[in-house]
């Protein structure tokens, strides 16, 4: 499970970091909002500890942000005890407001609570290379050209993309994509990735889908 603390108080962002990750979670700390943003928008995490008080964007204004890509729990952890910031927060979307100071084993169990009741992740942004996909927009780029794909081949490329660098056999690739046991003798798998790879590959010089004779087909970056 990773974590991303947001805290902006060396001391405290220190003592987070180390409980949590002594409890088995990686962490990654950021100490201010613009930081934030960029580790936000770039990787993906199981929850965010964040503080309401922070240099450039606050809190607040990273919250929404969140709010707008996902649903991850976010914990407010903050010296801001006030009635109206609780209940400011929780209107925001946050699932958990914990008010400095704080015990660690209460904030442990409030992190072990919210990582019980989240949904499995489903990654929603994949990049490799020049090759960009936005799963909830349907939307894949390469080289900033749009690529029109269609509903097998979208779903193909999202299962390649979130298995990168791992070999696929047919019989998995049928599994996942069809939902379904092919016959031995059956070539829809290798229809449907040389169709992919016509739209994917083709038209660029950097090949990514890869086949491994007698075992199946890799998505990477051999560059």
């Amino acid at each position: 499970m990773r974590i991303l603390i947001v805290e902006d108080e060396q001391k405290t962002a220190d003592y987070l970091s180390r409980g949590l990750g002594e409890s088995g979670y990686a962490v990654e700390v950021v100490r201010d909002g613009y930081d934030a943003q960029h580790y936000i928008e770039e990787y993906e995490f199981d929850l965010i500890i964040l503080d309401v008080m922070l240099p450039g964007l606050d809190g607040w204004q990273l919250l929404q942000m969140v709010r707008q890509r996902s649903q991850v729990p976010v914990l407010f952890l903050t010296a801001r005890d006030a009635v109206e910031y609780r209940v400011k927060g929780l209107e925001l979307g946050a699932d958990d407001y914990l008010v400095k100071p704080f015990s660690f084993v209460e904030l442990l169990a409030r992190v072990r609570t919210l990582l019980r009741r989240s949904p499995p992740r489903e990654r929603e942004h994949f990049r490799v290379a020049d090759l960009a996909m936005d799963v909830l927009r349907r939307r894949v780029t390469r080289q900033g050209e749009r690529l029109a794909l269609t509903n097998k081949e979208f779903a193909l490329l999202e299962l390649f993309l979130d298995r990168e660098g791992e070999v696929l056999s047919r019989t998995y690739i049928a599994s996942r994509v069809w939902q379904m046991n092919f016959d031995s003798d059956t070539n829809v798998v290798e229809v449907a990735v040389r169709r992919l790879r016509a739209k994917v590959d083709d038209p660029f010089p950097t090949k990514l889908i890869h086949t491994e004779r007698g075992m199946g087909y890799v998505l990477e970056d051999r560059s």
